[in-house]
């Protein structure tokens, strides 16, 4: 498999409005988790942290040069790996002990982790055998109706369920922009994980679907609309019904 140099492992995509997107490239679509970052006046965002197999703050190092919080929308390996990184770590409830404690098993990482997942590994080769999350135990916890102010723009915390139990997603109501992890995105959604639940899926996207979306940063694959949103909720719901 074609060997990459580190500092090529991620890339930078700036968005609008202090909203940018951090993706690992060589990971296949599939399994690529976005990483967003949302600037704030007073501090950052940073939601996800991706597989971990390169170190964030070495290659990206301007993500803390200033106070951020590290966000867990949920903990599959996928978007917990590089939490360790970071001295503010905020997950729900339902699931810090998988932050805390993570094991193959617990973030998934022991059934996905393997070469169909890259196009490129990074520089050192990638021994399976050895790959794990490292725990990053939770600062705070976040849940239902909580508000993570920046100073300058505010978004609430949803609990939105069904793909995991601690599933959250965030809601900058001034913008209309929902960060919602994966409980929905552009892509083949997976409601079938060891933890998931379809009747909180259902309820969960029924919830997003009449929320006043504009944009929608998934945790995986392009963002969309708010109208493509309600498509996929409706697609997925009658399919379920």
């Amino acid at each position: 498999m074609k060997i990459v140099r580190r500092d090529q492992w991620f890339e930078v995509e700036h968005h609008y409005d202090g909203i940018s997107l951090i993706s690992e490239p060589f990971v296949r679509p599939f399994y690529r988790c976005n990483l967003w970052h949302v600037q704030g006046r007073d501090k950052d965002l940073l939601i996800d942290s991706g597989s971990g197999l390169v170190s964030l703050r070495e290659q990206l190092p301007w993500l803390t040069q200033r106070p951020l919080l590290a966000v867990a929308s949920h903990t599959h390996f996928d978007h917990i790996a590089g939490h360790h990184e970071f001295p503010e770590r905020l997950v729900h409830p339902a699931e810090a002990d998988i932050l805390a404690m993570p094991t193959g098993a617990n973030t998934l990482a022991a059934d996905y982790v393997g070469d169909e997942m890259f196009e490129a590994h990074p520089d050192c080769p990638l021994c399976y055998a050895e790959y794990r999350v490292k725990a990053a135990p939770a600062t705070r916890l976040i849940d239902e109706g909580d508000v993570l102010d920046l100073g300058d723009r505010v978004l609430e915390v949803l609990h939105t369920p069904g793909h995991s139990p601690g599933g959250i997603s965030l809601w900058e109501a001034k913008t209309g922009t929902l960060f919602s992890g994966d409980i929905i995105y552009d892509g083949p959604l997976v409601d079938n994980a060891y933890h998931s639940n379809l009747e909180h899926y259902a309820r969960s996207l029924a919830r997003l679907r009449d929320l006043p979306v504009r944009t929608v940063h998934g945790g995986h694959f392009p963002s969309f609309s708010g109208e493509r949103l309600r498509e996929l909720a409706d697609s997925w719901l009658s399919a379920h019904g």
